[in-house]
């Protein structure tokens, strides 16, 4: 006998650390993070967020990507054999992947964009969860017409829930 879908959303996990002060706080990274794999349909997904120090995303972005300087956020995507669950119980989410975010290089940024911190933040945020998500857009300028950038925008007017 087949089994039916149930209908019911397998769990979502988003873990937000920070070793760093952060305008957006964890508990609000969270939660974009959770509206945006939510939009995204990815359930039954986990995701993990840090806010670190600009050597420590400098160190990152040397060790894994080969460019020796500081940057606003870095995102590891897993592959499908990496996140993949080794556990019978399909309520354990499966990993799909780790989103490093510099605050201090968003407040540069948010300076030269003419933004708030918090904003620069969360569009961060959202960049971050999209690639782990498998989005991906050019190096150039013409990143900024490119559909993850739309998705990006589209994504930031999601109403911030307070919980």
């Amino acid at each position: 006998m087949a089994s039916r879908p149930t209908g019911k959303r397998r769990r979502t996990e988003v873990k937000v650390s920070a070793s760093v002060r952060s305008p957006l706080g964890t508990a609000a990274a969270r939660r974009l993070a959770e509206a945006v794999l939510a939009a995204e349909r990815a359930d039954g997904v986990s995701l993990s967020i840090a806010f670190v120090g600009p050597a420590a995303i400098r160190r990152i972005n040397r060790e894994y990507l080969g460019h020796d300087r500081e940057t606003d956020v870095v995102a590891f995507a897993m592959s499908a054999e990496e996140s993949t669950t080794r556990s019978p119980r399909a309520s354990v989410p499966r990993l799909v992947g780790d989103i490093y975010i510099c605050p201090r290089v968003a407040a540069r940024q948010a300076r030269e964009y003419k933004v708030t911190v918090r904003e620069e933040l969360r569009r961060l945020v959202v960049h971050g969860a999209l690639h782990v998500l498998g989005y991906d857009h050019a190096d150039s300028a013409a990143r900024t017409r490119g559909r993850m950038w739309r998705r990006q925008e589209e994504l930031l007017k999601l109403p911030e829930k307070r919980r």
